[in-house]
């Protein structure tokens, strides 16, 4: 008889878990869903919790599919492979949902939103760790652990081909772009038959190695150069999907002056600058080196557009930037903005823009932004991470 327990499923939690409890105490099992009995094997324990793993599904519950990848429940990249997609967009809701209402107070009762495609071949940027035996892999669940792969099901189809073959380095990043450039970030030496299928070769230093060092990003209807492995939205049609739900919340008129925060490579200040138009003003905040100078280069031709080299945080508490704003567009890294509230509601616009990758992040920060005036207006989530927890929103705050 097996020492492994069995419990009753209970609802989805952040972090591509459910909770269920065991002897009265809160276990996050990955691997299931809400409604499920399953076997579980505990993974690891917490004085005020347990993780584990479903190993056995006893009952299982509407939703729950093959998991078509050989390397699910091992391979820590995915969460969802047992989880029908449309489910997947449920659950994320029911995620975005509960840390609204508890952590911010906000009743939200929007839905997840599918961007195409929905569920496999999505992923244009992938990074694979290389084991002992130079094998590429993923890393298992909350762990250094390589595990090797053949295949990834959720990798973007015209990636630079990586697996199958061995590399004598730690790590090896494939990127390809919607232009098609194709572009290897790796310390390795390069086999030819692969330096001849890709556009560039990137040392992880930054240092360009071969060809070219960046890859061509087109959105809509402009062009954006990033460099190595810089930030870029992972899922093709994630950038344009975010630029239009980011230039219909904001509503920038003619002459407005804008700030976007945590800029990156310029993506949003391209488009709030066409809004604005030559009358407005644009501020691209961006504390990154390499992405200031991707920045520079996307937005060279935009008059109305000052980039400030600073991080968010320093701009706004030593008033570096000179400006009132009439909106503010903020995309920061998955912790939040919270020490960037303060700063920002002090510009007093009359609207602010929050895209968001975590979601308890962005309602502790709703929270924050509600305790000095601005209340929720409308908040979208799409699902731009097919198979994971990930889930991206864009949230609109207005003037109380």
């Amino acid at each position: 008889m097996s020492a492994d327990p069995i419990v009753d499923v209970g609802p989805i939690a952040h972090g591509g878990h459910c909770v269920a409890r065991l002897d009265g105490q809160v276990v996050f099992v990955r691997h299931t869903l809400p409604g499920e009995r399953v076997r579980i094997r505990i993974t690891d324990r917490s004085k005020s919790f347990l993780r584990a793993d479903a190993i056995e599904i006893i009952e299982p519950a509407a939703g729950r599919v093959e998991a078509p990848c050989a390397y699910a429940g091992q391979c820590g990249g995915c969460d969802f492979q047992h989880v029908d997609p449309a489910v997947q967009r449920a659950l994320l809701g029911d995620v975005v949902r509960e840390q609204l209402r508890r952590l911010a107070n906000i009743a939200w009762d929007g839905e997840v939103e599918a961007v195409e495609p929905a569920a496999t071949g999505w992923r244009t940027r992938m990074q694979f760790a290389v084991d002992e035996q130079g094998r590429p892999g993923l890393r298992r669940h909350r762990s250094h652990e390589i595990i090797p792969v053949d295949r990834c099901l959720i990798a973007h189809p015209e990636l630079p081909q990586v697996l199958g073959r061995t590399w004598d380095a730690e790590s090896v990043e494939a990127i390809v772009s919607s232009t098609g450039d194709r572009l290897l970030v790796t310390d390795a030496s390069i086999p030819d038959d692969v330096e001849d299928a890709v556009d560039g070769v990137v040392a992880v230093d930054g240092t360009v190695r071969g060809g070219k060092g960046s890859v061509v990003e087109q959105v809509l209807a402009a062009d954006f150069r990033v460099s190595g492995s810089g930030f870029w939205q992972v899922h093709p049609d994630a950038a344009a999907t975010l630029v239009e739900a980011v230039i219909e919340g904001a509503q920038v008129g003619a002459g407005d002056t804008v700030l976007d925060l945590y800029a990156g490579v310029g993506l949003f200040t391209t488009f709030l600058a066409d809004e604005a138009g030559e009358d407005g003003a644009v501020l691209s905040v961006e504390s990154d080196r390499g992405a200031s100078r991707d920045a520079r280069r996307n937005l060279h031709d935009l008059p109305q557009v000052r980039l400030v080299g600073e991080t968010v945080e320093r701009a706004l508490g030593q008033r570096l930037l000179g400006v009132t704003a009439d909106v503010v567009v903020l995309d920061p890294p998955r912790t939040g903005a919270k020490k960037a509230v303060r700063g920002i509601v002090d510009l007093a616009p009359r609207r602010i823009v929050y895209v968001a990758c975590d979601p308890a992040a962005l309602a502790r920060d709703l929270a924050a932004f509600g305790a000095h005036g601005y209340r929720l207006d409308s908040l979208r989530a799409f699902a731009l991470f097919p198979m994971t927890h990930h889930v991206e929103c864009v949230a609109v705050l207005v003037q109380r």
